[in-house]
């Protein structure tokens, strides 16, 4: 079982792709390089498909991380204009229109 500081680390992204272009230039395994550079296997097993999707081959559905944030900023934009729009038919609700009111059917 691996050490719980190696749980816990944070490595830059340097680092990772580093660690990644080790793994696919040196012919070793995964595992093999994850000893040598005192990493756990598993996760930079993760970086090594994230590399592969983030170069646009991966599997098909899986988003790069421009894809993930952009369909993030769209669900958030969603969200937003769906409270609007709420908001905007309580409002008519609450306020119905006048027919009798200055500048109104006219």
């Amino acid at each position: 079982m691996g050490s719980r500081s190696n749980r816990c680390r944070r490595y830059t992204e340097e680092f990772k792709r580093d660690a990644v272009a080790l793994v696919r230039s040196s012919g070793k395994t995964v595992t093999e390089v994850a000893r040598e550079i005192g990493v756990g296997a598993e996760g930079l097993r993760n970086w090594a498909k994230r590399d592969t999707i983030e170069r646009g081959q991966g599997a098909p559905g899986e988003l790069t991380s421009a894809e993930r944030e952009e369909l993030r900023r769209l669900r958030r934009q969603n969200r937003e204009q769906a409270e609007t729009i709420e908001v905007l038919r309580k409002a008519v609700f609450v306020c119905p229109e006048r027919k009798g009111a200055a500048g109104v059917g006219r």
